[in-house]
């Protein structure tokens, strides 16, 4: 079993507070990512659910025990950082098995588990050879595989994909899906790569200011953002915020046309890029000039000038014949906007 609570914990550095008060319940076998600006505190609350840092204030459980003072050896739990830290002087297969070796794991046995796990991993073939010989994803496997041999209660990620290069993100992001999948073991993971985190996560914790933000599913923090920090941070591109004006019933643009909205309290709305339409001049919300293309291949990113209410990005098929200079129509989608108060909390 592999449930982790988390009850009011925090952090302090001396007289700074880094981790404020975080409660967080991650069920058996999920597979939770931490997302946040830098400095937000991600890392540092999962080496203190690691047991890398001291937990200054409030507990943690693992399926029920309290862990809060426990070390790393006692918690169960496996980190797989951005360093692979390999002895470049073992072979793969050694360096997999070290600390089953150093607890006095019989080698018969710990070889067993060496070779369950780089069949997991597609890492047969490259079990006699240095660390030296291998390249980035597959030594990242191997310190992977190095925390399967412990069978871990959980796994704890801190941005082990980061030094890699695209392709290879991509290829170890889908083997650290099919390892979830295969292993049904709780996972908790460190990133600040959109996409690692909406793929992956059966939940998202987007953490601002040593604060959770927002819980949810990739979904629901893409489609229902709980702020606007929430709402500019998921979502590459980021959600479209302009300012906005309402009365009882309705919000108007400067500059453009308005609509139906929840609330007067309503000072800003927030649209996808992929939520908007181009039409023809004065018949969208707003116009715009194209100020930048950035072609995709399959999509095509549109920047358009709209005056009072700033840059607004727009999502379109690859083949637009859209240029600089010219000017469209911008057409938002009714049902997918997202409203925002003074305070930049999101309006139901």
């Amino acid at each position: 079993m592999g449930a982790i609570t988390l009850g009011n914990v925090e952090k302090w550095f001396g007289e700074v507070q880094v981790i404020k008060g975080i409660d967080l319940e991650i069920q058996d076998g999920e597979f939770v990512v931490f997302v946040g600006p830098s400095g937000c505190g991600k890392s540092t609350l999962l080496r203190m659910i690691g047991g890398l840092e001291d937990t200054s204030r409030g507990a943690i459980r693992i399926d029920g025990n309290d862990v809060t003072d426990q070390p790393p050896s006692k918690r169960g739990l496996t980190m797989v950082f951005q360093s692979y830290a390999l002895y470049p002087h073992m072979s793969v297969a050694e360096n997999m098995g070290f600390s089953l070796k150093m607890a006095g794991v019989k080698d018969d046995e710990w070889r067993a588990k060496v070779d369950e796990a780089a069949e997991i991993l597609k890492l047969g073939p490259y079990l006699d050879r240095r660390p030296k010989d291998l390249s980035g994803g597959q030594r990242q496997r191997v310190a992977i595989g190095r925390s399967i041999v412990r069978d871990p209660t959980a796994f704890l990620f801190d941005e082990p994909l980061s030094n890699l290069d695209a392709a290879l993100r991509v290829e170890m992001r889908l083997e650290i899906a099919r390892l979830h999948r295969n292993l049904k073991r709780t996972m908790i993971y460190v990133t600040h790569d959109q996409v690692e985190a909406m793929t992956l996560a059966d939940r998202i914790v987007v953490l601002e200011y040593g604060k959770i933000a927002q819980v949810g599913t990739p979904r629901e923090l893409y489609e229902k953002p709980a702020n606007l920090f929430v709402a500019q941070f998921i979502g590459s591109p980021k959600m479209n915020v302009m300012p906005c004006s309402a009365s009882s019933g309705g919000y108007s643009l400067e500059g453009g046309r308005g609509g139906a909205c929840p609330s007067p309290q309503v000072t800003q709305l927030g649209i996808r890029p992929e939520h908007i339409s181009l039409v023809g001049e004065g018949e969208g919300q707003c116009d715009g000039r194209v100020d930048v293309v950035e072609f995709l291949g399959a999509d095509t990113f549109i920047l358009f000038d709209c005056g009072p209410l700033g840059h607004v990005n727009v999502r379109v098929a690859g083949d637009t014949d859209l240029r600089p200079g010219d000017v469209a129509g911008l057409a938002f989608d009714p049902e997918r906007l997202v409203f925002f108060d003074k305070d930049g909390l999101a309006v139901k």
